[in-house]
């Protein structure tokens, strides 16, 4: 993969709010230094559940009620609308969806 594509990839991430300023600087160094982008991005977040779990905050802008899907959407790169479906039907199926989402709204803080 050339270095364009590589870029452009780093951008992305920054751009959708996975990859801080200072994380995309750094990852911009290794790719330059010869790290693929996965490297460089710290496996794109996903694969380190600490900093994944760090980026979670409740949205302020895309707001039903409390925030928590449009901030858990941000941090994943799916819409909410996604989340938002999943919450009402863990909440359809057997409950849990409400208790999840009471919780994440109680712990998650605000951007």
């Amino acid at each position: 993969m050339n270095y364009s594509n590589e870029f452009e990839k780093l951008a992305e991430l920054h751009q959708r709010g996975v990859l801080s300023d200072e994380e995309f600087a750094r990852a911009k160094a290794r790719v330059l230094n010869g790290e693929p982008a996965a490297q460089a991005a710290g496996a794109s977040n996903y694969a380190n559940g600490a900093t994944a779990i760090n980026t979670l905050h409740r949205s302020r802008n895309d707001r039903w009620i409390g925030g928590v899907c449009g901030g858990i959407a941000r941090s994943t790169g799916l819409a909410s609308w996604v989340w938002r479906l999943a919450f009402t039907l863990g909440t359809l199926c057997a409950g849990g969806g409400v208790l999840v989402y009471l919780l994440l709204w109680l712990f998650l803080p605000e951007e």
